[in-house]
């Protein structure tokens, strides 16, 4: 007889020894993933799920214009709460009217988020990153070539340099996405000079790349994709550089960690990627812990 796949929330991990930081985050999103009739859980109760955990503090991102507008108010009320702001690069294609790519590769129907021009939408990011000392980072923003043909690449870039050039004007940190464009990222980051704190979010490359960010001080973000049997070239990447530029993430409400994976994520669960990470390395859970946190409040500064 078949088994029934778990649908649900995953178990609560044992809670971690030292408290650690969900350095990504989407609480905007997780009702995204929950069945029609299952309400999804308020922000309050997603807090104190993950402090039972031991995860007290999270970075929120919020990468379109409705999400970064979110974003800049749940700052605002939640103090175990930062925030990051930015058009991700799928977005920057839909805002300058390129329609060869959306998340599932098929043109998207028209949405007003993207009504307004690509440099309005850019503009708002900056006017909401000025505005509130709770936002400590520009992200995520990058480029993303699983889908993109040529034009979208070309906007894609200008997006990321105008995130790159805002991130070092405020001195904020700058959280990368990454999607099959390991070397074009690297290419504008060293061509335009990356801002003093540069963070890899769900860090998808190999040990080679992972040297060449540990060479430049920029660092690697990890998420549940680390935990999965099939990528060993995540955990060779994980051994590869110096604990203190190694941070940790849900990117919830995808990416549950194994044994997780396909169910809906949240903040609490990162404590699971936490512990596969320290036993990758080799090192005690509590020493692990406790260089993620310190790590996360260098990048971010405190809470």
């Amino acid at each position: 007889m078949a088994r029934t796949r778990e649908r649900g929330f995953p178990a609560d991990p044992e809670p971690l020894p030292v408290p650690v930081v969900d350095n990504h985050t989407h609480l905007e999103s997780i009702a995204d993933v929950l069945p029609d009739d299952v309400a999804p859980p308020s922000v309050a109760a997603h807090l104190e799920r993950a402090a039972a955990a031991g995860v007290d503090r999270l970075v929120q991102v919020g990468c379109d214009v409705e999400s970064a507008r979110w974003t800049d108010g749940l700052v605002r009320e939640h103090g175990a709460i930062l925030g990051a702001v930015a058009i991700h690069p799928n977005e920057a294609t839909l805002h300058a009217g390129v329609d060869e790519v959306g998340p599932d590769g098929l043109a998207p129907a028209p949405e007003d988020r993207h009504a307004a021009s690509l440099e309005d939408a850019i503009a708002l990011v900056a006017d909401l990153a000025r505005g509130n000392d709770r936002i400590r980072a520009i992200g995520e923003t990058g480029m993303d070539l699983f889908r993109t043909g040529e034009r979208g690449a070309q906007v894609q870039r200008e997006a990321f340099r105008a995130h790159v050039a805002l991130a070092k004007e405020l001195g904020l940190a700058l959280q990368i996405h990454d999607r099959d464009a390991h070397a074009e990222v690297v290419e504008v980051l060293l061509a335009d000079g990356p801002p003093e704190r540069t963070v890899l979010h769900c860090f998808s490359g190999d040990a080679e790349l992972a040297k060449v960010c540990a060479e430049h001080g920029w660092y690697l973000s990890f998420a549940g994709p680390v935990t999965y049997r099939a990528n060993d070239h995540l955990r060779e990447a994980l051994r590869a550089v110096p604990l203190e530029l190694v941070l940790v993430e849900t990117d919830a409400p995808y990416l549950t960690p194994h044994p997780f994976r396909g169910r809906p994520n949240a903040p609490y669960v990162v404590g699971h990627t936490v512990r596969a990470m320290a036993a990758t390395l080799e090192r005690p859970l509590d020493e692990v812990c406790a260089a993620l946190s310190a790590t996360s409040e260098r990048v971010y500064g405190p809470w």
